[in-house]
């Protein structure tokens, strides 16, 4: 979706674009393109006229979008006009050299012009499909920046390369509460510090799912609303913390609008890449890191996912720590003493969920757990002390049968109050962006809307973070319950 600059108001033209998921060049080239089939039904007086300007609003169209970047949403569109062309041009081109005009006739234009209007309408049917992503406006008080780091720990050896020297490196992106930025100021890209890397890390998610890489080639295109490396808020002291995996083969960025919308409430989100497991990591020297793990769903499949789980929990108390001296001031940053080391949640969606409860139970720096519809993998469960959310997607029968008691057990093993919430009209991928840029397939997206997906997650995420990380006052499970089905697990 393209967006309008901030502060705008949105008109009735706006709308049209919105729900189109088309920029002003494209809904007019689309137009025009339109117009140019049309003109054979027009009456005899507009039709030199509508085609000159339909011609020349197409040709210049197709030329600015050649230039900025052509999506090929709009090679239906161009290939629909490509063969309306000639037979409108023709008429005009005709009577101009004083021929007479040749017109076919009525029941033999008709499917002609059917099949190119047809074409065209696949244009803004596929934009709709595949859209660049519009970030919802995140719902808090604050303005939110982004930062990213890379760290490296010198105790871990890295495990997916043969070399002993090599040390396990995790990149993080921080998205905090900021000051507010001017007017016009560059969003930040959504996928990568660059635009270089954004089209790396998309074709990278691209590949690990099995898609074209075209198909979603306006997901790098997009920007979020944070502020790359923006001043830190002036107000709202030290700031809780949410330190989040995402899902196999996913990336730090896969839930931005999430990070976003609790940044924006007063928390600090830091979001790892995994390498060798993440899709693509960028490093700081350039050099690309592609994920050597693939899910086929066979018993050494779960083994590599108990195995890459152990490291991501390693990685999430190793982030904590460099988290921690960053707020001492042992490592440079902006951040240094706005950080509550003391109120720090662990979360994760998928396989990046399951870290997050191994991390929790092994390391009592955490204070609260959110698992985003993650099967649990540690096999070493046992008592931890932290309240737990696990938000879950709506449970049919081709949902794996383990996964609910393997999750109830669990959720048992807290000696603090836990729940599991499962959301009407969720999918697996609701609980990130996907919903933002893919189709509304309800069995890949979830049937909640493009969003609807993202305010109900974060609503969720939010309430109990308020509750257990600032102990805001008020019944969390009445409150959880507005978003869904729970279930209240109380310590033994």
């Amino acid at each position: 979706m393209w967006q309008g600059a901030p502060g705008t108001e949105d008109g009735p033209v706006t709308e049209i674009i919105t729900d189109l998921y088309m920029s002003p060049l494209e809904l007019l080239a689309v137009l025009a393109a339109a117009a140019m089939v049309m003109v054979r039904w027009l009456p005899p007086a507009a039709r030199a006229r509508v085609t000159i300007v339909a011609g020349a609003i197409l040709v210049l169209s197709a030329i600015v979008l050649g230039m900025v970047g052509l999506r090929w949403q709009m090679v239906p569109v161009l290939t629909g006009s490509a063969f309306a062309l000639p037979f409108a041009l023709s008429p005009l081109l005709r009577r101009r050299s004083g021929r007479p005009a040749r017109r076919a006739r009525w029941w033999l234009a008709l499917p002609g012009s059917l099949a190119c209007l047809g074409l065209i309408a696949t244009g803004p049917m596929a934009a709709w499909a595949f859209p660049i992503p519009a970030f919802p406006t995140p719902s808090g008080d604050f303005a939110v920046g982004t930062r990213v780091v890379q760290w490296t720990d010198p105790h871990r050896p890295e495990t997916a390369t043969a070399d002993p020297q090599d040390r396990r490196t995790v990149v993080v992106q921080l998205w905090y509460p900021a000051q507010p930025s001017p007017a016009g100021v560059q969003r930040a890209q959504y996928l990568g510090r660059t635009a270089h890397e954004a089209r790396i890390v998309s074709e990278a998610l691209a590949r690990y799912a099995g898609l074209p890489g075209v198909l979603v080639d306006g997901v790098p295109r997009a920007h979020t609303h944070a502020v790359f490396n923006a001043p830190v808020a002036d107000k709202g002291g030290r700031f809780p913390l949410v330190l989040f995996s995402p899902g196999l083969g996913g990336v730090r960025t896969q839930n931005t609008a999430w990070a976003e919308d609790l940044a924006s409430h007063g928390y600090v989100v830091a979001a790892l890449d995994h390498p060798y497991d993440s899709a693509a990591v960028v490093l700081a020297d350039g050099r690309t890191i592609n994920t050597n793990i693939k899910s086929t769903g066979d018993d050494e499949d779960n083994k590599r996912a108990v195995e890459t789980t152990r490291i991501r929990a390693a990685d999430l108390s190793f982030g904590l720590t460099q988290l921690s001296r960053l707020d001492r001031g042992e490592i440079a940053g902006a951040l240094a003493g706005r950080l509550d080391t003391s109120r720090v949640a662990v979360t994760g969606h998928s396989l990046g969920g399951a870290a997050a409860l191994q991390a929790a139970r092994q390391d009592r720096r955490f204070a609260a757990v959110i698992d985003l519809d993650g099967y649990p993998r540690d096999p070493g469960t046992g008592p931890f002390h932290q309240p737990v959310l696990a938000l879950t997607q709506a449970i049919t029968p081709e949902t794996d049968s383990r996964y609910l008691p393997r999750l109830t057990e669990v959720l048992k093993h807290s000696t603090a109050e836990s729940y599991r919430l499962t959301i009407p009209g969720a999918a697996h991928l609701t609980f990130m962006d996907a919903p933002l840029y893919l189709p509304p397939v309800p069995s890949m997206v979830g049937s909640l809307g493009r969003t609807e997906s993202p305010r109900v997650v974060a609503a969720a995420t939010l309430a109990f973070l308020d509750s257990t990380l600032r102990h805001k006052p008020g019944d969390l499970a009445d409150a959880l319950s507005t978003y869904g089905e729970l279930s209240v697990y109380h310590p033994d």
